[in-house]
């Protein structure tokens, strides 16, 4: 179990790097929210990966679910949804101000405004 954990882990790390060093904006959006995905199931993994084990922790309870890591996941998620949105709103305006989603424009033509 532990090891197909891992696998998709760096599997989805992968993924989104190499997306997010894309050069159109679209992809380095999907590919940063890749990255946040991995992330959380990687702080989701520290609490341990127990499928027998208590939610509630109870006097009998031998073992139980750490909550922490349960609980950052759950905000990250929060938060990753916001800055996901964001970055989407972003990429359209600059889509429409600039007419390209190219990455490298973009800086070509701010170097352009400035000369």
């Amino acid at each position: 179990m532990e090891a197909l954990f891992s696998t998709v882990t760096g599997f989805l790390a992968a993924s989104g790097l190499y997306l997010a060093l894309r050069g159109r904006t679209f992809p380095v959006v999907v590919g940063l929210t890749l990255l946040s995905y991995a992330v959380n199931l990687f702080l989701f993994s520290t609490g341990g990966l127990t499928t027998d084990g208590a939610a509630v922790i109870s006097d009998d309870a031998a073992r139980y679910a750490d909550p922490l890591p349960q609980a950052l996941v759950l905000t990250a998620i929060v938060i990753g949804f916001a800055m996901t949105a964001f970055s989407v709103i972003l990429a359209m305006r600059v889509r429409g101000d600039l007419g390209s989603d190219q990455v490298n424009d973009q800086r070509e033509e701010s170097k352009e405004e400035k000369s």
